[in-house]
């Protein structure tokens, strides 16, 4: 969503309304969490360790500029309680720290408390409203209540101000393909990767987009580089053998279903996939190998329900085995009325054809389980030795 804007406004009252717009708007909606989002740490201003006074001073007071210095240290040694109550001694100071609003904000996040993170946010917004740093936390935030909507136009705000702020990209491009928005979520991943052709979970989350599209062969050409960049994503292994199993490449399938159980040997779809597979080639007995694995990975995850339908397709696969041993038995020869047999059976009623893909979005700290959700950028500690 674009927010329309009077052209008449200056650019800080457009703004100021903006962040206002979305602050309101938090209040109104549900809190709930998407099950594709894990949240990290998010982004802050760089500031330059203890040459801040020196060089860089944050407020024109200098009590405030250092309890300010004292919270980002603090907050960087991960002891938020203190970093808050720096943070907000600072701004007893001067009101007018929007980066201490900032990292207020971060600590609010990062506790889940994200009414008052969103309001921290939009303070910062209020007294700086070029920091696109907070305009993308401001967005994390809404995304993490559930507020698609209102993240978008966070994000897209932050890009305003920075064009080239990967992650602002990426989680909108997340939240798009949340709203159904495939193809601009194709656009969004497309520019992350021209930005950063290393960030490996882009490249999932395009080849995710591109499936969904009907995109195959796209597809499976964007796993396989999220693959050469991260081996060790399960889900991109199993989405891409799948969407070859679809496209006749059989053999090419069950070598990535191998190499994925090679990688990540305890996952128990991948397992499930491959034993589909090979009973749809006939070959029962690796069939049946592959699916007791599941079966049992599932036990191991309390999934009893998936275990015992993992349980009757074997049992089925037992039948099938019995009721072609007397054909086996017999000679090679056959007559001219004889109907040939096939190697390709169907599975169990309740199973399709090819083995199902993951259309769930991975996350970059919940590998491999859902959409990638990008890391918000965190700028790294500083020391003495920083220059400006």
């Amino acid at each position: 969503m674009h927010l329309a804007i009077s052209a008449g406004l200056p650019v800080m009252s457009q703004k100021y309304q903006l962040c206002q717009w979305l602050v309101r708007s938090s209040k109104v909606v549900l809190l709930s969490s998407s099950v594709f989002l894990v949240f990290t740490i998010p982004t802050t201003t760089k500031f330059p360790g203890n040459k801040l006074l020196a060089q860089n001073v944050p407020s024109q007071n200098l009590e405030a500029a250092s309890f300010f210095q004292q919270g980002v240290m603090l907050y960087y040694q991960k002891d938020l309680p203190a970093a808050e109550y720096a943070f907000r001694q600072a701004l007893q100071k001067d009101p007018n720290l929007a980066a201490a609003r900032n990292y207020l904000g971060n600590i609010m996040l990062q506790q889940n408390r994200l009414d008052t993170a969103v309001q921290e946010y939009g303070e910062a917004i209020s007294i700086n409203p070029n920091l696109g740093e907070a305009y993308y936390n401001l967005g994390l935030a809404l995304h993490k209540q559930g507020q698609i909507e209102a993240a978008v136009t966070a994000y897209q705000q932050a890009l305003v101000i920075d064009p080239t702020m990967a992650a602002a990209l990426y989680n909108l491009g997340l939240a798009l393909y949340e709203q159904g928005q495939t193809e601009e979520a194709i656009a969004a991943y497309q520019q992350v990767i021209h930005l950063d052709n290393s960030n490996a979970n882009a490249y999932f989350n395009l080849a995710l987009a591109l499936q969904n599209q009907g995109k195959t062969q796209e597809a499976i050409a964007a796993y396989r580089q999220a693959l050469q960049l991260n081996p060790n994503i399960a889900m991109a292994y199993n989405n891409m053998a799948s969407l070859m199993a679809t496209q006749g490449q059989t053999a090419e399938a069950i070598a990535t279903y191998q190499e994925a159980i090679r990688r990540i040997p305890n996952n128990a779809v991948v397992y499930y996939n491959l034993g589909v597979i090979l009973y749809n080639q006939g070959d029962y007995r690796n069939a049946n190998s592959a699916l007791k694995r599941a079966r049992n990975q599932y036990r191991q995850q309390g999934n009893i329900e998936q275990a015992d339908k993992v349980e009757q397709f074997m049992q089925q696969i037992a039948q099938r085995k019995k009721q072609q041993e007397p054909q086996n038995s017999q000679t090679p020869t056959s007559s001219p009325n004889q109907t040939p047999t096939t190697n390709e059976v169907k599975p169990a009623q309740d199973r399709a054809n090819q083995p199902p893909t993951s259309n769930v979005p991975i996350s970059v700290e919940q590998l491999p389980s859902t959409l990638m959700q990008e890391t918000p950028l965190q700028p790294q500690p500083t020391s003495e030795s920083t220059s400006q």
